[in-house]
């Protein structure tokens, strides 16, 4: 028996891996986090099978109903949104299988911020412009964040970030951002990414406020911020450059690099 922590992906039900859907497909128990992962996602469990939504349940609840299906050798799909290493909650369940012994596979998935980009058509790594991208979230009524990890101390890395769980944070992402990016840096909130009525907020970190306030939007969002989000005239990566050599393209130069 083994538990599959299953990372669904934003809610297209399309973007799960085929590893996932196979997995949904077989085991005779499934535990949707059903706030964020649709139906139709584990629409494809077998007949007969156990389908919970474990929205409106708590740890202990969730681990009982795995310790039943362990004790009655069934595997147990445990399905995530997105990608479960990131804000999936998997590592205190992850500490309770441990303590009970129950094994357990994490199947990734694609993450919110990743299907964002997709859907606007960026890339958040422009040459010259942004290298890093930097996943993290503002403190609200979860818990706390770490010392050092405050949305200042990371955006004077000049990064781009990606704002999760903080769509109502919005005046303290202005306040923590626009000493370091300024006022014109380009900001985009994304609402229900893969889901039929997803929808995209542009603007700056100046005017985003106004108009999230004005869209009503209040969770279930992705901030990006960063100056990669509107970057134009940036130069070409050497990647493709025809002068360019590496390991495995000869340019025009003639001279090998070490690598691309």
């Amino acid at each position: 028996m083994t538990v599959y922590f299953i990372g669904a992906g934003p809610g297209a039900p399309d973007l799960i891996t085929v590893r996932g859907l196979k997995l949904i497909q077989s085991c005779p128990v499934c535990l949707y986090a059903g706030s964020l992962v649709p139906e139709s996602t584990v629409a494809e469990a077998p007949e007969g099978a156990l389908v919970k939504d474990t929205a409106p349940m708590h740890l202990d609840e969730i681990i009982a109903d795995i310790k039943e299906a362990h004790d009655k050798g069934q595997d147990v799909a445990r399905v995530h949104s997105g990608d479960p290493s990131i804000y999936g909650a998997i590592a205190e369940q992850i500490r309770r299988l441990d303590d009970l012994g129950i094994p357990f596979e994490v199947v990734p998935g694609v993450p919110a911020f990743a299907a964002a980009a997709a859907a606007l058509g960026t890339e958040l790594t422009v040459p010259g412009i942004a290298q890093t991208i930097i996943l993290t979230r503002t403190a609200m009524k979860s818990s706390s964040m770490p010392e050092g990890e405050s949305l200042d101390k990371l955006g004077a890395s000049g990064a781009t970030l990606a704002i999760h769980l903080s769509v109502r944070n919005i005046p303290q992402i202005e306040r923590d951002l626009i000493p370091h990016y300024g006022e014109d840096c380009p900001a985009v909130v994304a609402y229900r990414v893969g889901w039929p009525d997803q929808s995209f907020i542009r603007g700056t970190l100046s005017t985003i406020r106004k108009k999230v306030r004005e869209a009503k939007i209040t969770r279930t969002a992705l901030i990006l911020v960063g100056p990669a989000m509107g970057a134009k005239g940036f130069a070409d990566s050497k990647l493709y450059d025809a002068d360019f050599s590496h390991v495995l393209r000869v340019g025009t130069k003639g001279a090998v690099e070490d690598d691309a």
